[in-house]
Parts: structure tokens; C-alpha cells; sequence
């Protein structure tokens, strides 16, 4: 079995892949061609440096792949237009916001959405789940309000995946997303990478966002739990006021967050080496998910997904299909010989 050093996610009708080096993202556009675009990309955590240290280096993957996920996904939609490569000329607003903050427009909206999206997982993923367990247990000592909560957390995770595969746009991006593994399994199994033949792989892959996401949420409930066991009953730390004493696990659970992903991410790297019972018992849950994630793709979404692969391997370029995609574009299209309407019989 071949081993492959690139990843990716479904983007808006399309796929990004991302190597060592680069990111590579292709997109069917409006008008059934595909396009294409690279970028290079160095991670921070690099081997012989701080950010490269066992879970810091976790850390340091889960916000890069944040932003970078939030940045594809928005130029995927400008990609997907009619004419992806028109330049439009920015309003008297996004001119300000330029001017203003010294950045392009489009850095500016990448950073509010990254704000809102840690805004909003926190809110759903961190708060939620602690303020109801807060109502069931109070605030006073309680290992069994952290258990609950994480058993919450996981529950509303689940949920939230359930919900978003109802939506029809979402069940394309899943598609995609189905692309993507099946693209990666067929390179890795040494076959020769066509739609055809990577539509006879799974959809489902062990190095998937979902299962280290599932992993978060796991190792949460332990860390979380140790963490107020420890503070409640080794160091008999205890707020009387409950306001504050909410305030107080919040806070810890802000502070934990770094740890619990930066250890996620060893627990992923070292289960994605080994096939044994218990990396496939780490894996199972998050494969499970991977039902609701993916979908079974089409092989022109396929096509989409090799061509990023290809990019991001460098084997290919974007002129490659951007090139090809403009030519299509500019061939004139078939129109009848007569257009007149002929005359009504009497």
C-alpha cells in the first residue's frame, strides 16, 4: 500500500487537497468546466521547533486547517460563478475595510468568518452542553455533571451532523467529500487513478476530519472530568456563588481546549499508522460518522477531486485546466440555421 502525504475536504462543487508544500483546489464551475488553483503552503509546525512539539503541533494543525478550510470554501464560491477569473471592482465599502485595516477585503471577510465559526462551536459545542448539565446537576461538587456534559457534547455533535446532511446543498458537499476518500484510497492502493476506478473504493478513510473531531469530543469528557475532579476534590476548590462557579468551568474548559486538540491530533497520527484492534476501535466511532459526512459521489466528481490530487502533487498544473475550461468557454455555441417564426397557414 502506497502512502500518501495529502488531505483534503469538499469545498463548494469541488475539492481542495492539501501536500506538504501546497493546496490545490478544483471546482466544477457553472458551466460544467473545471477549474483550478494552487497556492503554496508551510506549516508552522515544522520538525526542530516549538510549534512542532507532540500536541502543540496539534494545536497548531487544528487552526491552520480551520482557516484554511474557511478560505477555500469562500473562494470556492467565486471560483463556481460564471467567469471565475472576472475582476470585479470593490464597492466605496469594502474599499474602506481595505483602507482601514491595511488588508485585502476578501482577508478581512476569511478572518470574521473564522471569528464567527470559533464563536459559534464554542457556543454549541462548549457552553451549551455545560449550561445543561449546570440545570440537572447545580453547581456544586459532581463528577457526574462532567460525564453528562460530554455525553452531551457528543450528542449535539451527532445531531448537528444529522441536520446539516437534510440540506440538499450540504448533501453535495458530502458527495464531494466522498470524492475526496475515494480519490486518496484508490492512490494509495496503487491503482491507476481514474473516476472509474476509484469508484470502487470506500468512501470512508481513517485520516478523515470527522474522526478527529469525534476524538476531540471523546477525550474532552476525560480531560474535562480529571480537570474538575482535581480541582474539586484534590485542591477542594469550590465557588459558593453558581454564577461565577459556571463562569469559573467555562473558562477552564476555554483554557483545556488547546490540550484536548492538540492531544486528539497524536491519538489520530499514532491510530493512522497501525491496523491493529484497538487503533480500528479508536477509529470506529468516527468511521461510523463518516456515514453521515460522506456520500457516494458521481465520477464527474470524481474527475474534480483527481484534479485537485494531481495539483496538489504536483503532476499537473492549474493551465492545465484553466486553459482548457477557457477555450470551452470561448467556443461559440450552436444556434438553428433559421430563427424566424414561419408563417400560420390559413
Amino acid at each position: 500500500m502506497r502512502v500518501c502525504s495529502v488531505g483534503g475536504q469538499a469545498v463548494m462543487e469541488g475539492v481542495m487537497m492539501k501536500s506538504p508544500t501546497g493546496i490545490a483546489m478544483a471546482v466544477r464551475r457553472a458551466d460544467g468546466n473545471i477549474v483550478a488553483e494552487y497556492k503554496d503552503f508551510s506549516t508552522k509546525a515544522k520538525k526542530g521547533t516549538f510549534w512542532g512539539l507532540p500536541i502543540v503541533r496539534g494545536c497548531v494543525a487544528f487552526v491552520e486547517s480551520l482557516a484554511t478550510g474557511i478560505k477555500t470554501t469562500t473562494q470556492s464560491a467565486n471560483m463556481y460563478g460564471a467567469d471565475a477569473f472576472a475582476e470585479e471592482e470593490p464597492t466605496k465599502f469594502e474599499k474602506w475595510l481595505s483602507k482601514t485595516f491595511g488588508k485585502d477585503i476578501e482577508d478581512i471577510v476569511i478572518g470574521v468568518a473564522l471569528f464567527l465559526g470559533i464563536l459559534l462551536a464554542i457556543g454549541l459545542f462548549v457552553f451549551l452542553p455545560q449550561l445543561i448539565s449546570s440545570l440537572l446537576f447545580g453547581e456544586g461538587k459532581s463528577v457526574w455533571r462532567s460525564l453528562v456534559e460530554g455525553v452531551l457534547r457528543v450528542a449535539i455533535y451527532i445531531g448537528y451532523l444529522f441536520a446539516c446532511s437534510s440540506i440538499k446543498e450540504m448533501k453535495r458537499l458530502f458527495m464531494y467529500h466522498g470524492a475526496e476518500h475515494k480519490t486518496i484510497a484508490c492512490y494509495e492502493a496503487e491503482d491507476e487513478l481514474t473516476p472509474q476506478n476509484a469508484m470502487k473504493y470506500k468512501r470512508l478513510h481513517p485520516r478523515c476530519g470527522t474522526n478527529y473531531l469525534f476524538l476531540v469530543m471523546a477525550i474532552a469528557i476525560l480531560v474535562l472530568t480529571c480537570v474538575d475532579v482535581v480541582i474539586q476534590y484534590g485542591f477542594n476548590f469550590q465557588i459558593d456563588n453558581s454564577v461565577l462557579a459556571f463562569l469559573f468551568r467555562f473558562g477552564i474548559r476555554i483554557i483545556c481546549l488547546p490540550l484536548i486538540a492538540g492531544i486528539s491530533y497524536e491519538v489520530l497520527q499514532a491510530a493512522a499508522k497501525k491496523d491493529n484492534w484497538l487503533t480500528k476501535a479508536v477509529r470506529a466511532p468516527g468511521m461510523g460518522l463518516q456515514f453521515i459526512t460522506t456520500k457516494e459521489p458521481t465520477e464527474d466528481m470524481i474527475e474534480v477531486a483527481i484534479a485537485a490530487f494531481y495539483i496538489a502533487m504536483g503532476e499537473r498544473d492549474c493551465a492545465y485546466y484553466n486553459d482548457r475550461a477557457n477555450k470551452k468557454a470561448e467556443e461559440p455555441t450552436e444556434t438553428t440555421a433559421d430563427t424566424e417564426e414561419a408563417p400560420l397557414e390559413a
